[in-house]
């Protein structure tokens, strides 16, 4: 089969396109807004973009509620930093909890029954039992077209600061995915986790 994004005439009862860009790591987001209050909202277009320095990315869009934009957004507009914590298999459960659409204000990580961690070097707090998290400060929010719509979708860049890393998932000196199987996004409401790793070297 093949069809026309700009028509959406693939005939499917949902649109396959998220299922195909798949698994997509989920960057489970912590911000504050002016005021100190956290907000932590998970977001699956997230990934690393550079590694000198190590950046990476989340996506927002749409609004929320009654705010004009997501959270996330507003608040590393107003603040300039944000915290990706990395969603372990025991997490998934608390990470959809934090998926609900709530007022300002309201704190995800209790919602969900996280405990916070103070960060080193920014101010929003990493979920405690996240087995690595990191700090980052904004570096530029690009506006995306949104499709026409009259809400914001934008990329939110990050320059990763400072790492947390669980000393249990570090093995013979190497990220052990193993030992807390990571979780990733498929399309429409599908998960999986991190069960199964393999090398390869690139060709010399």
């Amino acid at each position: 089969m093949f069809y026309d994004t700009a028509k959406g005439d693939h005939g499917l009862p949902n649109d396959p396109f998220k299922a195909l860009v798949a698994p997509r790591p989920i960057g489970w987001i912590t911000t504050v807004d002016a005021q100190g209050h956290v907000n932590l909202a998970p977001f699956s277009f997230y990934n690393g973009v550079s590694d000198a320095p190590p950046m990476v990315m989340y996506c927002p869009g749409g609004s929320y509620g009654s705010a004009p934009a997501k959270h996330s957004l507003l608040n590393v507009q107003a603040t300039g930093e944000f915290v990706v914590n990395v969603v372990s298999e025991e997490l998934k459960e608390a990470m959809n909890v934090t998926a609900a659409m709530v007022d300002v204000g309201i704190d995800e990580m209790k919602l969900a029954g996280l405990e916070p961690a103070a960060s080193h070097m920014v101010k929003p707090p990493r979920v405690a039992r996240a087995p690595a998290a990191l700090e980052c400060k904004l570096w530029k929010v690009i506006e995306l077209p949104g499709n026409g719509a009259h809400v914001p979708y934008s990329i939110v860049i990050g320059t990763v600061v400072g790492i947390y890393i669980d000393d249990k998932v570090v093995k013979d000196g190497r990220i052990d995915m193993l030992a807390f199987k990571p979780v990733g996004r498929l399309g429409y409401s599908e998960y999986s986790t991190v069960d199964n790793v393999f090398r390869m070297r690139r060709p010399e």
